[in-house]
């Protein structure tokens, strides 16, 4: 029943498209309810009262918190569908390593390119350019990170891209220009029923991010 599993969400995070697109691989019935960060529900500080953010993924009134780890949850719990973890333990790791890289190098550098101006914007673009070239390497000629086979890292990295086109306007350059497979996977992925759906467009995204930018005097 889709009442057993609730998403607390907000449409434009890169994390929460996350667990819609995983929810969506899975054929999952579920109820989403958009949360105002600027105005935290109290069903969000009760089911996060750690972090406070989304998106927490609420199973049978059990709050599951932190992106990546509602994937891997997702994957473990709805299994009649195809995984988006491998089963060997090695290819395992391997995968949770670059969803953590994703995290930690392209979130961190491409905050910058949105929160910040001049040199410290520089360093962020950057930064997130030699991320994406370091990915670009991984996934090589395959057609997705896992192979052949749309799995974890796929999801974890294909939310950014809606991103992209704010990260581009603000640092005045061009993804597909640096690195043309990563674009070219992106545009794989959107085939994707369940990416394209969970992924708002890019020009929304962007007038969504100016108007924070005014709110912070950037």
């Amino acid at each position: 029943m889709a009442n057993e599993v609730i998403l607390l969400d907000c449409w434009v995070s890169m994390f929460g498209m996350r667990a819609r697109i995983a929810l969506a691989e899975k054929g999952v019935h579920y109820e989403y309810k958009e949360q105002d960060l600027g105005n935290k529900s109290p069903l969000l500080l009760k089911m996060n009262p750690i972090h406070k953010k989304v998106p927490v993924l609420i199973h049978k009134n059990k709050p599951v918190c932190e992106s990546l780890v509602i994937l891997q949850y997702i994957d473990e719990v709805w299994t009649d569908k195809a995984p988006l973890l491998p089963t060997d333990p090695y290819e395992k790791a391997q995968v949770k390593f670059w969803a953590d890289f994703v995290d930690k190098k392209i979130f961190d550098s491409s905050r910058k390119i949105w929160t910040t101006k001049g040199e410290e914007q520089e360093g962020g673009k950057k930064d997130l350019i030699d991320s994406l070239k370091v990915l670009e390497n991984e996934l090589g000629d395959k057609t997705y990170f896992g192979g052949e086979t749309f799995g974890f890292v796929d999801v974890a990295l294909v939310t950014f891209y809606s991103w992209f086109y704010t990260y581009e306007k603000l640092g005045n350059f061009s993804i597909e220009a640096e690195c043309p497979k990563l674009i070219a996977w992106a545009k794989r992925c959107l085939e994707r029923e369940s990416v394209s759906k969970s992924l708002p467009d890019s020009e929304k995204v962007y007038d969504f991010v100016n108007g924070v930018r005014q709110r912070m005097g950037i």
